[in-house]
């Protein structure tokens, strides 16, 4: 990859051809955000409606208390997600998409699409590669 002097943006082909070179720093921690596994799968299970913090622990299978927190703090913080605190009694808090992780939402559901649909095959490869390295 190479940046040209004249415009600053990144040369060669592919979809990064056209992005200023300043930016892409900041697009990479874009893309480690919301490619991160946790904050496809809180975005996936929000699409059906706000839930509560527990409500979501349950829907997202594996994930621990300390990833989830952390995981709706960083989505909070970049506008994929809203916080609503209640004046309840006990206190209620809601998580729920915004117009900006909706629009992200069809990409993510594709992409959970395509691991359910190849992860036999992904295993074998993953098998197939072990057996190979185990016989070197």
């Amino acid at each position: 990859m190479e940046v040209t002097a004249t415009t600053g943006s990144v040369t060669g082909r592919g979809p990064c051809a056209g992005i200023p070179a300043e930016q892409m720093d900041f697009i990479r921690q874009v893309l480690e955000r919301v490619g991160d596994k946790w904050s496809v799968l809180v975005i996936a299970v929000l699409e059906s409606g706000p839930l509560r913090y527990t409500e979501l622990q349950h829907q997202v299978p594996g994930i621990s208390q300390r990833m989830l927190t952390l995981t709706l703090r960083q989505l909070v913080q970049d506008g994929l997600l809203t916080r609503t605190a209640y004046a309840e009694v006990p206190p209620r808090v809601e998580y729920a998409l915004t117009p900006l992780s909706r629009s992200l939402n069809d990409i993510l559901k594709s992409l959970l699409t395509w691991a359910a649909e190849h992860h036999d095959e992904i295993r074998e490869h993953r098998a197939g590669t072990a057996n190979a390295a185990a016989r070197s």
